[in-house]
């Protein structure tokens, strides 16, 4: 198996390319005038699944505990983001962000923090029956659900795990619980495109909304290659045969999902093209990996320290210009259709979603 690289890339001493002066503004803006409003924090490399399109069947090699960011820090650099930068919406991501049993206490935290701006996670939902309530009485707001296929053999294919009941019951306690909407997402597979109108129906029964993505070469084993994904159009062709699709568009610029009525509606299903229906001129995104680092953009290999900076001393100031400046080096886009593409070198389960 190939090995997996989770260490913190190495910054280049100067960029290949002229970075223009950042202008004076406190939010959050590239030099191609995005401007970041969404915050994803991936807060362990833990999972208790191993889908084959993001972990390795191993695992990711286990972050060192004294490098992962506390809860306190967490909760820190989120009033950072959200006092100095602009930051809208902040989401929890992993790994599994249902591995850190201290995940009610960051979302109680940050909800005193920054009461009002909207918490979410996405999770894999294995053991959220037992702590949805929970998580709602903390302050979450959200949740988004991964779940590619409703069949048990081919979820436990997929998964390297037989979980799929838990999964079903974390969706339903998640519903109990009062999160609105639940979301499911479900990455496109050539082994569970043929289940896609089965995980469409069953959304559809139970009151849920679904989202496929498009597989992007985020897996750590590196074997994704662009003539095996299932594009969006094939997707779509394959739920037109069995449903009325009408297309309605994005909710707006920023968000990823093209959405289509399903049978004249109300239900909706979206459908995120990363590769074939790229949006990276809308993109409103920054992230901070599980160990404190600025990443601008998921493939981009480019990170910036802030954990170093906050054990050191720095004020909050400090850290927001920090971040300031790794946004200003934003890529324009991933360039997955370039020749000259090549896949970062952390996986989505190191990276965060």
């Amino acid at each position: 198996m190939t090995a997996v690289n989770l260490g913190i890339p190495v910054m280049p001493d100067t960029l290949t390319e002229r970075v223009p002066p950042r202008p004076e503004n406190q939010d959050l803006i590239d030099r191609f005038g995005r401007t970041a409003r969404d915050l994803r924090i991936s807060i362990t490399e833990k999972c208790s699944l191993r889908c084959t399109y993001c972990m390795p069947e191993s695992g990711l090699p286990a972050i060192p505990h004294e490098q992962l960011l506390t809860a306190d820090e967490i909760i820190r650099l989120v009033t950072v983001a959200v006092n100095h930068l602009g930051i809208r919406e902040v989401r929890f991501t992993g790994g599994e962000p249902l591995i850190r049993r201290d995940l009610e206490q960051i979302v109680a935290g940050c909800t005193r923090a920054v009461p009002g701006i909207p918490l979410a996670i996405t999770t894999n939902a294995v053991g959220l029956a037992h702590r949805a309530q929970a998580l709602a009485d903390a302050g979450l707001t959200r949740v988004n659900i991964s779940l590619d296929t409703v069949d048990r053999a081919r979820f436990a294919r997929l998964t390297r795990r037989d979980r799929l009941s838990s999964v079903l019951e974390g969706v339903r306690a998640a519903k109990a619980a009062g999160f609105t909407p639940v979301k499911i997402n479900a990455v496109l597979m050539p082994q569970t495109l043929d289940g896609a109108i089965d995980l469409l129906t069953w959304c559809l029964d139970e009151g849920i909304e679904l989202r496929f993505i498009e597989q992007m070469p985020l897996d750590a084993d590196h074997l994704w290659a662009r003539a095996n994904m299932v594009p969006a159009q094939t997707l779509l062709d394959v739920l037109s045969s069995r449903f009325t699709l009408t297309e309605i568009g994005r909710e707006d610029t920023s968000a990823p999902a093209e959405r289509w009525t399903v049978d004249g509606g109300p239900a909706t299903v979206g459908i995120i093209g990363s590769v074939t229906r790229s949006f990276c001129s809308d993109c409103d995104r920054t992230r901070l990996t599980a160990e404190g680092t600025v990443r601008s953009c998921l493939f981009s290999d480019r990170e910036t320290d802030l954990r170093a900076a906050l054990r050191s001393g720095a004020n909050d100031e400090e850290l927001a210009e920090l971040w300031r400046g790794a946004m200003w080096n934003k890529w324009a886009g991933h360039g997955i259709d370039t020749a000259d593409f090549v896949p970062p070198q952390r996986s989505m389960g190191a990276i965060g979603g």
